[in-house]
C-alpha cells in the first residue's frame, strides 16, 4: 500500500492523505482542515473504492464559488496519484 499527501488550493482543507492498495483502491483518505461533517463522510463513503472512479465522480464538484472544493481537490489528488504509479 502506497500513501500519499497533497496539499489543496483555494480550499478550507490544509491537506489531504490517502492510500492506494495494489488495485488502485482507496483507503484512510483523511483531510487536515475544511468541514469537520463532510470531509470525514467523503473519507467513509469513499474507503475501499476505485481511485480513478471515484476521481471521475467527484471531479468539478465547486463549493462557494472557488471553482474547486475539498472534494474536486481529492480527484486532482488522486489523478496525481494515478499517474505516479
Amino acid at each position: 500500500m502506497e500513501s500519499y499527501t497533497f496539499n489543496p488550493q483555494r480550499v478550507c482543507a490544509k491537506q489531504i492523505n490517502f492510500s492506494l492498495d495494489e488495485e488502485n483502491r482507496l483507503h484512510d483518505v483523511n483531510f487536515l482542515g475544511g468541514c469537520p461533517g463532510n470531509l470525514p463522510a467523503i473519507g467513509k463513503l469513499v474507503e475501499g473504492k476505485n481511485a480513478a472512479e471515484i476521481a471521475n465522480i467527484l471531479r468539478g464538484n465547486q463549493c462557494g464559488g472557488r471553482g474547486t472544493s475539498c472534494a474536486d481537490q481529492l480527484a486532482i489528488a488522486l489523478d496525481e496519484a494515478l499517474k505516479k504509479q
